[in-house]
């Protein structure tokens, strides 16, 4: 894609961040997307892989439409991205190996089904799709992506897709926003620096945008036009990321690049001073974003990741409660620890045990404690088939690779599977990268 292409389409994707400030433009815009996405799928063949763009693309796009209330219905782009890799492998021509193993886990996750015990005025059909929607997706996603082998300028046209949206979300950010000295900003996640939605999924999204961005200027690659504009925006991700004050999706992604950062330095034959030079430009852009954000917030963003209320008190939870409701996960595991709670049981054993109806943030706790054992073993499935599979890989395949599954597996910690990333990003994590010909990256 020409440097040309991606500016008109970052530029357009500035304007739409505008345009959504209307629903009803939302509301069409996904709806072609979904569209458009099935139609050329099949025409293409998927022959270059339309189903994993249009998929990227929107799971980058889903909470921007969600927060803009630009949606036919609150789970379109799950079901939209299942729909759209189902079809993409239908219908391509070329032979693709399908994992034994996830469809193996698929099953299991349907076993907890027949175990569902929910209250009789609640919707039986909406607690299976709330708490299955995510982990089914998972499953296609990683059949999908299994061995498959992508090109390292694939996979940058990929997160070029995800990231487009992205923008979007920071220019509806900006304009509905109240002004940053007219916000209270204490030792909870912000809502309305967040635009008014929830700040766990909006910090989870930003954060992958700071990813994209990095991984760009890493490998000095331009996602805009040039390097000077990409600094700015990854700058103004990483401070829009931080005015959340939701905390997990940013550090979740530090630790992402971290992990990338690593692996692809030791892929390169000049790893000193690569060492020196990239530590040093992140440490310098982490203190100096930080700082300004801290002074913009009068001190509360300190506050807030040292785990500390407005008046500066050391909290007695580090977690936002999220520790007490995985403790009832484990508690209801122990009750019933062969085959769990039953699919959306959790939710309603916390509400007998706490008086509190509150779905759990942490999709470990959740999977062990509506499916037993089963849950366990899923847990033990999912981390150890991309492991086993990332250990094989070169170093430069390992930065992304590992990268992926560790925002996979801390996201899914903080903010279970609400959304359709962590399922998308796991899938990425079993793929195989290899270099082409536009590739300029070498290994040892």
């Amino acid at each position: 894609m020409s440097n040309k292409a991606r500016f008109i389409l970052s530029l357009s994707h500035l304007f739409l961040g505008v345009l959504l400030l209307s629903p009803f433009v939302g509301k069409i815009y996904s709806a072609l997307v979904v569209v458009f996405g099935i139609l050329i799928i099949i025409r293409k063949k998927n022959e270059n892989n339309e189903a994993i763009l249009f998929s990227a693309y929107l799971v980058g796009a889903e909470v921007l439409f969600r927060m803009s209330g630009g949606m036919v219905f609150h789970e379109l782009p799950k079901y939209s991205v299942l729909i759209f890799l189902a079809i993409g492998l239908y219908v391509e021509k070329k032979s693709h190996h399908i994992s034994v193993s996830y469809v193996i886990y698929i099953l299991l996750l349907l076993i907890g089904i027949a175990f569902t015990d929910i209250p009789f005025n609640e919707s039986i059909r909406k607690a299976i799709a709330f708490n299955l929607s995510g982990p089914v997706l998972l499953g296609l996603s990683a059949i999908y992506f299994y061995k498959r082998n992508l090109s390292l300028s694939m996979l940058f046209k990929l997160l070029f897709f995800m990231g487009l949206p992205i923008l979007s979300m920071l220019s509806l950010l900006y304009f509905k926003t109240p002004d940053i000295e007219k916000i209270r900003f204490g030792g909870v996640a912000n809502f309305a620096a967040s635009g008014g939605y929830g700040p766990n999924q909006v910090a989870t999204i930003l954060g992958m945008g700071v990813f994209i961005f990095s991984v760009y200027l890493f490998l000095k690659k331009r996602f805009i036009l040039s390097f000077f504009i990409d600094i700015l925006f990854f700058s103004y991700l990483i401070y829009r990321g931080l005015l959340t004050f939701s905390r997990g999706g940013m550090i979740t992604a530090f630790v992402a690049i971290s992990i990338f950062s690593i692996f692809f330095i030791l892929s390169r034959k000049d790893k000193v001073n690569l060492i020196l030079k990239y530590s040093g430009i992140v440490f310098l852009f982490v203190l100096a974003i930080g700082t300004y954000t801290s002074i913009v917030t009068n001190g509360m963003l300190l506050n807030r990741y040292t785990n500390k209320n407005a008046s500066g008190i050391v909290k007695d939870d580090v977690s936002a409660g999220r520790l007490e409701i995985a403790a009832t996960d484990l508690d209801g595991f122990f009750e019933n620890p062969f085959f769990g709670l039953g699919v959306g049981g959790s939710k309603f054993y916390r509400l007998d045990m706490l008086d509190k109806y509150a779905a759990s943030h942490n999709e470990v706790s959740r999977l062990v404690s509506e499916h037993g054992l089963i849950g366990i073993f899923i847990l033990i499935l999912l981390i150890s088939v991309p492991l086993n599979h990332i250990y094989q890989q070169p170093y430069f395949a390992i930065a992304f690779l590992g990268s992926f599954l560790v925002f996979w597996f801390l996201t899914i910690n903080h903010s279970a599977m609400r959304i359709a990333f962590p399922a998308f990003i796991y899938g990425l994590s079993v793929c195989n990268i290899y270099l082409d010909e536009e590739d300029s990256l070498h290994r040892e």
